[in-house]
This record gives C-alpha cells, structure tokens and sequence, in this order.
C-alpha cells in the first residue's frame, strides 16, 4: 500500500491501527511549489504577479511497521515504558527478604525463599506472567513458614506497587481462568490502588510436602495490602490440594499479566474515570 503525501504533511500511522500492523510503505513525493510576490513596473500597467518556481526536492521513502513499535507484553517500546521494575528489601528480627521484579520480562525466575513449595509457586507467577521474578529470603523457617511467606509477600506486593508507578496506559483489570487436571480456579483482579481480597478456594489436606496450605490466602492477602489491589479468587473445581494451589498462582499470574499490559489504545491515559489510580 502506498500513500502520497505533500512534503511537510507526513503523518505516521499508530501501531494500534490495521495498516501499521501489516506495515506500509509511505511514498513521499514533494510538489514543485512556487513563491508569490507582487512588483510594479515603471509603466502604467497593473502591477502584475510574478511566480518564482522553487527546486523540488528529491523523492523520499518512509517505513512504518508495528514490530519497531511494540515491545513484549503489547507494550510500547518507550523510555518510561521499556522497563517497569520494582525492588524491595525487608529486614525484620523474624526475615530477610530481598524482591526484585521486572513486569517487562520474558519469564526468568530465580528464588529461593527455604520453602520448596512456595519457590515453585514463585515459578509459576514468572513463568505464566512473563515477569521477571528474583526473590531471596531467610527467616524462622525453624519455628513454621508462617512469617517467611508473609513477608515475601508484603515484599512482592510493594515491588509491584513501585514498578506500576502512575498506573497510565494499562488496561488495569484482569480475568483469567487456569485448569489443572481435575482443578479449575478462576481470578479477577483490579489494579485499583483499594487492597481487598476474596478468596474463596477449599483445599482438602492441611499440608502439601512441608507447606501448610492455609498460607495460601495468607500469602495473597499480604500481597493485596501492599499493593493495593482488589483480588477474587474462586474454586470452580478441584480435589487434588497441589492442583489447587497451583491452578490458583497460575491464574493470578495470567490475570496480572492481562492488567499490567497496555492497551494502546488509551494512549497512555490513566484508566480511571477520576484520572488517578494510587495506593491510598
């Protein structure tokens, strides 16, 4: 597809529309134009018009595709939108915690919290969402998990909370359902800055290998607080505990993802009808 186009009119299509995605050739050509001037003559003439012709300048070829537009995630490839990452640091007298975490990653996960479970669960939230998770904790695992997995979460939820920043461009809400053999769990999410939880998930066992499950919705519910999201978690079906939780993280995973990516069309606008979006 070729388009003519006067020199010094030339506008490049959004990646967001049909024609960028494909890619097009945009076809300067520029007019021969002409400068205006009056003069008068010593006659008694009219004064007449005189047109002085202006050298065209040579023909130019413009290409425009959405791949050079367009990062991972959907995401615009711009300074401040190019890498979105949060880090944080918690220390207490019970743990040690360090969280680093890329929205713009590709996957990679690299943690090790003492709690085997919980790291393949961390596992899962990388991989499914694409983010970049790096997570390094200590704690009184010789008491329980209990504070361990509570603060890894608070952690995450405030690394979270850091890379969002402004919250401008995203699509802000997320909806996703992950099965997992005879399990099915479904999650809503909104990145609205209000924390609220609903979890609504009936794991048959007390544990899973060392894990006790019921930090489960303690690990969400912490990670809620910091961030300030609102999150529903539903069990549509499931026997299997492992399943279960697993399904669960995958689910959030892929919802978060959904919310944290950009929609293109809001032109980096907040996604709020009151303009902001903010923790308090």
């Amino acid at each position: 597809m070729e388009l003519t186009a006067s020199t010094g009119m030339l506008t490049c299509p959004s990646s967001s529309s049909q024609t960028a995605k494909s890619g097009i050739r945009v076809r300067v050509f520029s007019q021969t134009l002409y400068q205006h001037s009056s003069t008068t003559t010593t006659t008694n003439k009219q004064p007449q018009k005189v047109f002085k012709r202006m050298e065209p300048s040579k023909k130019r070829t413009i290409s425009c595709s959405s791949s050079s537009q367009i990062g991972e995630n959907g995401s615009p490839l711009t300074t401040s939108h190019t890498h979105r990452i949060g880090e944080m640091k918690r220390v207490t007298k019970e743990t040690n915690v360090q969280v680093r975490i890329n929205l713009d990653g590709s996957g990679k996960s690299d943690c090790n919290t003492g709690i085997p479970f919980l790291d393949h669960m961390l596992d899962q939230l990388a991989s499914h969402g694409l983010f970049d998770v790096h997570v390094k904790a200590t704690g009184d695992t010789h008491i329980d998990d209990h504070h361990t997995n509570e603060d890894i979460a608070l952690a995450i939820g405030t690394a979270l909370l850091q890379a969002l920043g402004d919250r401008k461009g995203i699509n802000r809400f997320g909806d996703f359902s992950a099965p997992l053999d005879e399990a099915l769990v479904h999650v809503v999410l909104d990145l609205s800055g209000r924390p609220h939880l609903s979890c609504d998930l009936s794991i048959p066992t007390q544990r899973v290998g060392s894990y006790d499950t019921q930090l489960v919705e303690h690990f969400f519910q912490s990670l809620v607080n910091t961030s300030g999201m609102t999150l529903h978690i539903r069990q549509l079906a499931g026997k299997n505990s492992h399943h279960i939780i697993e399904a669960t993280f995958k689910a959030f995973a892929r919802a978060l993802r959904q919310a944290t990516e950009y929609d293109l069309r809001r032109q980096g606008t907040v996604p709020s009808s009151k303009g902001v979006l903010s923790r308090s």
